[in-house]
């Protein structure tokens, strides 16, 4: 046993003494090694090395799948109950009756709200870049809604079609009828719905900080160990990134749930780190989720809202139109395709059932081709996301090879 230890702490005493031989600390070597990795992990994407990246990003989906299906095994009584619940929903959606009604209407409101809440989710969860689906879906939708509803003198509109296409209701509608308060009611629903996503989808690094503090375990996420590392270098931290990051953990840390509640409750970039702040704390579960939920899904939707429906109230987006046409020599030419935009708008307002006019704008054109962009953008940067991971599984296993030798 004796002579098993004395060779296992040879190497160590031998990487040691080297380091102190290029006038290195142990540390710093550690440190060395970690950027190190970590860049030649981050040169592994689709345009640099498509086959290895699609490679890695297979065997890591499998993996996780393992993962998966290995956690829901060990909760099979709470999948049987799901499947149980399942089965009898189905019964009822499937069996004619009076109550059929009653079960379209559920269908239709849950998956109108679980088409927003997975959108919030993606807005936020840590997959990849993330997708901006506030500025892609629920921003423009709020936007629609509001020249709608100055336009129709109503928020009426008749269901179906509404939400899936708008039109102006055949009532007379009373002229001053329509106020802020009116159309931020109308989209409520969806707006709380997408902010409960961006809720949900910030659970993931909470439990990743969580998880690696009570276990003890080296963190398996860039963002903890960058955390750690910021921790330690309190004291030496100048630029403003850093201090803002501090700001963050010092906030949730001392005030606690008004601290969490605070920083969810405005457009906050960092917000991440306050998740990662409140698992390495051990802050409980239902005060950092409380709070965040309350934070997105409440307060910071209503300012969100709040924004969209002013700026594209009607008598600004005229406003904004007519000074797009006072720019000195290229106005008018800009002008003319948001003229012809709104007008289309219009038009399709009150024509209940009328086809898309045949001289399509090119903005809402163009608004088209940037979403797709953006979504394909947002699944690559998922692959590549998969990849990296699965190379960092490999430099793992190799380090600790190598610790055993």
């Amino acid at each position: 046993m004796a002579a098993n230890g004395a060779s296992c702490e040879q190497p160590q005493k031998r990487a040691r003494a080297k380091d102190k031989l290029n006038g290195k600390s142990p540390d710093s070597s550690i440190r060395e090694r970690r950027q190190k990795a970590k860049e030649e992990r981050l040169s592994l994407v689709l345009w640099r090395k498509p086959v290895t990246t699609l490679h890695y990003f297979l065997l890591e989906t499998l993996i996780k799948l393992k993962e998966l299906t290995f956690k829901l095994w060990q909760r099979r009584g709470t999948v049987f109950l799901f499947l149980v619940l399942g089965s009898l929903f189905y019964i009822a959606y499937s069996t004619e009756g009076a109550h059929q009604q009653y079960v379209q209407y559920l269908e239709k409101k849950f998956l109108w709200c679980a088409y927003w809440v997975g959108l919030g989710i993606l807005s936020s969860v840590g997959l990849g870049t993330g997708l901006h689906t506030f500025l892609l879906y629920l921003g423009p939708h709020i936007a629609s809604v509001t020249l709608a509803a100055y336009e129709c003198g109503s928020t009426d509109f008749p269901e179906p079609p509404y939400p899936d296409q708008i039109v102006c209701p055949q009532d007379e509608a009373v002229e001053g009828s329509i106020s802020i308060f009116s159309i931020m009611s109308k989209v409520r629903l969806e707006a709380c719905m997408w902010g409960a996503g961006t809720a949900i989808g910030e659970l993931p690094p909470y439990f990743m900080a969580r998880a690696a503090r009570q276990s003890g375990a080296d963190p398996d996420d860039e963002d903890y160990e960058e955390f750690e590392e910021m921790l330690e270098q309190t004291e030496g931290a100048q630029d403003f990134v850093t201090r803002a990051k501090l700001g963050v953990q010092h906030m949730v840390q001392k005030v606690g749930f008004f601290g969490i509640l605070a920083c969810a409750s405005i457009p906050n970039p960092l917000f991440d780190l306050a998740g990662i702040t409140c698992g390495h704390f051990l802050v409980p579960f239902w005060t950092f989720f409380g709070a965040t939920l309350i934070g997105k899904a409440i307060i910071k939707m209503h300012i969100q809202k709040l924004f969209v429906i002013i700026t594209f109230s009607k008598h600004i987006v005229e406003q904004m139109v007519s000074l797009i046409g006072s720019v000195p020599k290229v106005g008018p030419a800009l002008q003319k395709p948001f003229r012809q935009y709104l007008e289309a708008q219009r038009n399709k307002l009150h024509h209940a059932g009328g086809s898309a006019p045949a001289d399509e704008n090119w903005l809402s054109w163009v608004f088209e081709k940037v979403v797709l962009v953006m979504v394909c953008y947002f699944v690559i940067s998922i692959v590549n996301s998969m990849a990296q991971s699965y190379a960092k599984r490999l430099q793992q296993q190799k380090h600790s090879e190598e610790k055993t030798k």
